[in-house]
């Protein structure tokens, strides 16, 4: 089965589709975990003071960003799908859909005051796994070139599988 498929179910996930012209899960839920300060608080106090939240979102949209540019680059390479890169892919989707959450809590904790270093673990431990993920779903279809383009070179394949290694290690 070709990738066509696969790569707009991705790009909804991502949350920007294949026109690039609406958006839709990750990234959008990301926003919505930024909470509207309280009535009769001070509003330019409150909305300052939401400091983490805006950081927070700030960067794990550029995370989510990058992934998904990554997930386009891997994917002008693969040709082709089968039951076990679906799957694969899949997986990783459900972390990114997951990665508002790890989101909030970092933002939380910075907001607290306490427990900032669990959850920028906790936050850098699901990068790891997409990351991980990642790899997985690069080295299935490089494996014998099964799933490959076939104007991919060795050398070429190789080059690839080593810059996706940097995510998970970063």
């Amino acid at each position: 089965m070709d990738t066509n498929r696969l790569q707009a179910f991705s790009d909804g996930v991502f949350a920007i589709c294949a026109s690039q012209q609406r958006f839709a899960i990750a990234i959008t839920l990301l926003v919505l975990e930024i909470k509207v300060p309280p009535a009769g608080t001070a509003l330019g106090a409150e909305l300052l003071h939401l400091w983490p939240s805006y950081l927070a979102y700030v960067v794990s949209f550029l995370v989510i960003g990058a992934i998904w540019i990554n997930h386009h680059a891997m994917f002008q390479h693969i040709a082709r799908v089968d039951g076990t890169l679906l799957l694969l892919n899949v997986l990783h989707l459900m972390l990114i859909a997951f990665l508002p959450f790890p989101t909030t809590v970092l933002a939380e904790a910075f907001h607290r005051g306490m427990d900032e270093s669990v959850a920028a673990a906790f936050y850098g431990g699901i990068l790891t796994v997409i990351g991980i993920f990642v790899n997985a779903m690069w080295r299935y279809a490089a494996r014998g070139n099964r799933l490959l383009s076939t104007h991919l070179t060795t050398t070429k394949v190789r080059q690839i599988g080593r810059r996706f290694l940097i995510g998970p290690i970063v």
